[in-house]
């Protein structure tokens, strides 16, 4: 299903300049994008993927992983095909590396299902989420169909999230900011080197920019993500240097998630995080002035749960994607009544 692009220049000789993430690639007539899902035809650029679903399902918030914005809460979870990153360890490449021959491409796009943005809406309501979620693949390249959905599920009383690396354009942020909650983005690595080798990209800074813009400019609750990978960013001066721009630029009440790798495709060769360098990364969090730092994808470890940051009473106990106990009450500590922040329900 082509859908005419909302963000992109018309150039002479038919050419076209996308803008709806940081590549702004400069397309010629019949070629694609970097991420292969947008296509210049007759001088007007397309998305190859508006409405098309590769993975849906009802998951848990603290899937995303976000902690603080009404943990336990069920979303409808959606993801198409492609991304603007190749990062070699990949867990979902087979969604997101959608770069193969034209013939093979037009075959994965054409064994998605086609739904409706008001259809997401009913969806969601039918199965008693909070909210949806473009996740899975980078929404960024779903531009229109997010923007779409996420004004019809905000006019219903959804509350609505991204699962980003952060790497639109300032511009797609804009369009779509007043119409997301939730942006849960990765912060990688804060080093040229590791972008060059993870990335492929040539300049990280414009990701620490929109996520800033998101926070500050609309709002949005912000969670940060940084997937530790032995021997790529799980030094210490790097580790410190993301904590300390968390802190610096988002705020100390902006969770930190730290998760462990685990081996796949690439970077297979490479051993799980030493759950000790996700314990030392907590740590670093602590020190750098951060309330909340979480392990992910260490289930029981005590790390996945909330503490209080004045008094330490545990605040809510996590099983993995699971809310055992949630004490907090009216937003509050009930101990010190100390304010916590995000959003939170009584259980």
């Amino acid at each position: 299903m082509s859908h005419e692009a909302l963000l992109y220049d018309p150039l002479p000789n038919r050419k076209v300049r996308c803008n709806v993430c940081q590549r702004r690639c400069l397309i010629a007539e019949g070629r694609l994008g970097w991420c292969q899902t947008r296509q210049n035809l007759e001088g007007k650029l397309y998305s190859l993927i508006y409405g098309r679903i590769a993975s849906l399902a009802v998951s848990p918030i603290e899937k995303k992983p976000l902690f603080h914005f009404f943990p336990g809460s069920r979303w409808l979870s959606l993801g198409s095909l492609g991304c603007n990153f190749r990062c070699p360890g990949c867990q979902n490449w087979e969604l997101a590396h959608c770069t193969a021959s034209a013939e093979l491409r037009a075959e994965r796009i054409e064994e998605t299902q086609t739904i409706p943005p008001d259809e997401l809406v009913r969806l969601a309501k039918q199965h008693r989420c909070l909210g949806i979620s473009w996740t899975y693949n980078e929404p960024t390249l779903w531009f229109e169909y997010t923007l779409d959905g996420a004004k019809l599920a905000k006019a219903d009383g959804l509350y609505t999230n991204y699962v980003t690396n952060g790497y639109m354009s300032p511009e797609a942020l804009d369009m779509i900011g007043p119409h997301l909650d939730t942006f849960r983005v990765d912060v990688k690595g804060l080093t040229d080197s590791f972008h060059q080798q993870i990335t492929h990209i040539s300049d990280f800074r414009g990701i620490l920019d929109v996520t800033q813009r998101a926070k500050t400019r609309w709002g949005m609750w912000v969670e940060i993500i940084t997937n530790i990978i032995p021997g790529f960013n799980d030094d210490e001066p790097q580790l410190r240097q993301i904590a300390s721009w968390i802190r610096k630029e988002l705020g100390e009440d902006t969770p930190w998630h730290v998760t462990r790798f685990m081996p796949h495709l690439d970077l297979s060769r490479l051993p799980p995080t030493p759950i000790s360098t996700l314990e030392k990364a907590r740590q670093i969090g602590l020190e750098s002035g951060l309330q909340y730092v979480y392990l992910g994808n260490v289930p029981g470890h005590e790390g996945e749960n909330t503490t209080c940051p004045k008094c330490k009473a545990l605040l809510i106990r996590r099983d993995g994607f699971s809310v055992s106990e949630m004490k907090i009450a009216e937003g509050k500590c009930p101990v010190c009544a100390k304010n916590i922040d995000g959003r939170f329900q009584d259980m």
